[in-house]
């Protein structure tokens, strides 16, 4: 198979700008692309701000990281993907919108060129059917922030090759992550295990089991957490959470992976967590304090 030498993204938003960037950092040209050069601008200036504080730490020199810099190109045509030997999808969870992009891209990529989704519900499968490159079609499901957390999830389908999943275990590798192998159903490894769980910290809290402060405390010091649900379901976004648990339900038609009421609720008012200012906490108080939640 083609040496992996130019990697196109797809998308410039959180997941993206990080995908893009540790790309970027591991020597690979880097092609990013989004819709406006709005989204472009505002995805490049989170991957400068993320290198310098690299630089302010003392972890990168400013000529490494005007190197960086000059490795990744920003555009909002489609057409400028073409020559990449990797394509990584990073956009909405929206198999339709995906699956158009896929589609485009399937005509414009040569057939040596690996394409690759950054899910983290949907099925891989879903996506490589309607390519004519099954074989060379895989899941790389990154975690945020994507330049931090080690873990990268490498999905194979039934039709992807042998060749196909390797090459995408070793390229996981060479951007300094820990790829696991996972297969193709709905929230792969640790969403499918994640998920119920956050939804349960929901589900205790409308029951009256225990507080905001005290579930997540609860499960800091008592099970040695990073941090609680409640935090974690604010940093994920609330609306993040509530679209994959509907797609899990959708596929597995499991209660655990329902939505509970509490958290349509609050996405239906805005309440998405750290990215709109207030979900389970109201992050306008420093430190944050507990949102009244009508409970």
């Amino acid at each position: 198979m083609a040496e992996i030498k130019t990697v196109g993204v797809l998308g410039c938003g959180l997941m993206g700008s990080g995908i893009a960037q540790v790309c970027a950092q591991a020597g690979y040209r880097t092609i990013v692309r989004e819709v406006s050069d709005a989204l472009n601008q505002k995805g490049k200036a989170n991957i400068i701000a993320s290198l310098d504080k690299l630089v302010q730490k003392g972890k990168l020199d400013g000529g490494t990281r005007e190197q960086i810099l000059n490795r990744l190109q920003f555009t909002t045509d489609l057409k400028e993907l073409a020559p990449c030997d990797l394509v990584i999808e990073a956009v909405t969870e929206d198999l339709e919108l995906k699956n158009s992009l896929w589609k485009e891209l399937d005509g414009l990529c040569g057939p040596q060129t690996i394409f690759a989704s950054n899910t983290s519900s949907l099925t891989i499968a879903a996506m490589a059917a309607v390519t004519s490159r099954g074989d060379r079609f895989v899941g790389l499901h990154f975690f945020n922030p994507v330049p931090v957390m080690k873990l990268v999830e490498v999905v194979r389908t039934v039709t992807t090759s042998q060749a196909t999943f390797e090459q995408a275990m070793a390229f996981a590798r060479s951007l300094g992550k820990e790829p696991i192998a996972a297969k193709d159903s709905s929230g792969f490894i640790v969403n499918l295990l994640l998920v119920p769980y956050l939804l349960d910290a929901i589900r205790a809290l409308e029951r009256g089991v225990g507080s905001v402060e005290d579930i997540d405390k609860g499960m800091t010091l008592g099970c040695g957490h990073p941090m609680g649900p409640f935090t974690l379901l604010d940093f994920v976004g609330l609306d993040t959470t509530y679209k994959i648990a509907e797609i899990m339900f959708n596929e597995y038609r499991e209660a655990r992976y329902a939505p509970p009421p509490l958290l349509r609720r609050m996405v239906l008012t805005g309440m998405y967590g750290r990215k709109t200012g207030r979900g389970f906490y109201d992050y306008s108080t420093n430190p944050p304090t507990v949102s009244n939640l009508g409970l």
